[in-house]
């Protein structure tokens, strides 16, 4: 239940404190451990969250796959690849919050950015370390599984035949949108503020979004909604098929990252204004 603060006048004042936005270059943070903490827990957490879910997608295709024995109808099924991606990202979520925040996708982090809840140098160091993790997580998957891995398809996020790229492409604008507005919502510290269990369930419905986005855009584009995930499995796989797409992977999840920030700061929130007021005071200095 919300609570009211009796302030000095006798006027109801806010029972929690938005935190004030995040410098938009910190300089000093490259002298701090914590931030080189937080890179190597965001590097850790996308290798082994691309470890076992293309993991999981090579396994389904190896068990359905009739003209190798297998059963049209066997393996966990996209429910499963589903669940697999969910679950890992709640888990990772709930492993790395307290440390790097638990990012986990470029696309997060971009939109954390452009709220000004990361700094600039923050930005770039994740994404470049999630990216790198991302990398190293399918490579262990295809020395562990070099019989499949290029056979089924690398794990790699492509277009699917009689889609057209508007339509992929929105696929992956509408589902980043779910995921960064889930996060926002999870991680809102008015909610924090006056529900004491939201911090604690943040990592359920963000993996709960994960879950759902994927039963939606597997059979369109595989599911990117995170640049990291689709680029680790595009150079590890390196066929033409998904570098002739990946671009959608990258737009597609910035823009509906963008949106959702846009949306949750400036229209469900007011604070959005004080960061544009922090952008533009920082300009002038």
């Amino acid at each position: 239940m919300a609570k009211e603060v009796e302030g000095a006048e006798g006027f109801a004042a806010r029972d929690y404190e938005d935190p004030p936005p995040t410098p938009f270059f910190d300089a000093e943070e490259l002298t701090k451990w914590s931030l080189y903490r937080a890179v190597i827990a965001e590097f850790v957490a996308t290798l082994l969250f691309l470890y076992v879910t293309v993991l999981t997608v090579i396994g389904y295709k190896i068990s359905s796959d009739t003209k190798a024995g297998g059963d049209e109808c066997g393996g966990v099924g996209i429910l499963g690849i589903s669940w697999a991606f969910g679950g890992m990202i709640f888990i990772l979520v709930y492993c790395t919050a307290g440390i790097s925040g638990g990012h986990i996708n470029p696309a997060v982090t971009f939109g954390l950015f452009l709220a000004r809840k990361v700094s600039l140098v923050r930005a770039v160091l994740y994404m470049v370390a999630q990216c790198l993790g991302a990398i190293c997580g399918v490579g262990f998957v295809k020395a562990f599984q070099s019989a499949y891995y290029v056979r089924y398809g690398g794990g790699a996020n492509s277009l699917a035949d009689g889609y057209s790229t508007g339509t992929g492409l929105a696929a992956e604008i509408i589902g980043t949108f779910v995921l960064v507005y889930t996060v926002f919502s999870a991680t809102d510290p008015k909610r924090n503020a006056r529900d004491s269990h939201v911090p604690v369930l943040a990592p359920l419905p963000i993996g709960f979004a994960v879950f759902m986005v994927h039963l939606a855009t597997i059979p369109i584009t595989g599911t990117g909604i995170n640049p990291a995930r689709s680029f680790g499995a595009a150079v590890i796989y390196n066929e033409s098929k998904p570098w002739d797409d990946h671009w959608i992977f990258w737009v597609g999840p910035f823009i509906g990252a963008a949106i959702a920030a846009f949306y949750h700061q400036f229209v469900l929130r007011a604070s959005g204004s004080k960061s544009l007021g922090s952008f533009r005071s920082a300009a002038n200095v």
